[in-house]
């Protein structure tokens, strides 16, 4: 049985959708951390087979200058870089909140072989 409904798909193509959330998160998360001083830093790595290299996906919220500081501490340095094979990294900054987002595909020097890394300072 098909689904033939005008404008049906099931996927939208090429994007995870994260574009809008991100300004949301941070306008509403971002703004109520900021105003308790706090940020939140959430990730993910896990190496890759056979190599040398981990896939890292990490992202915080929170006040500006604490945003950065509580995404693990492999990414440090990272964030806006370009000395990794892949290093797509974004930041959205609203008035005193911040939300930063990573994913790096590369040689990450300290990084375990699996990790899940959270943090609030």
């Amino acid at each position: 049985m098909s689904d033939t409904r005008r404008g049906y798909r099931p996927w939208r193509g090429g994007t995870w959708g994260c574009g809008c959330t991100s300004v949301v998160v941070v306008l509403t998360a971002g703004l109520i951390l900021s105003l308790f001083n706090l940020a939140i830093g959430l990730g993910a790595s896990v190496r890759i087979p056979f190599t040398s290299s981990n896939l890292t996906i990490a992202g915080s919220v929170g006040t500006k200058n604490k945003a950065p500081q509580v995404l693990p501490g492999y990414t440090q340095g990272r964030l806006g870089g370009n000395q990794n094979f892949i290093n797509q990294s974004s930041t959205l900054t609203i008035g005193p909140a911040e939300g930063a987002v990573i994913v790096v595909l590369g040689r990450q020097g300290a990084a375990p072989v699996v990790d899940l890394h959270l943090e609030a300072r």
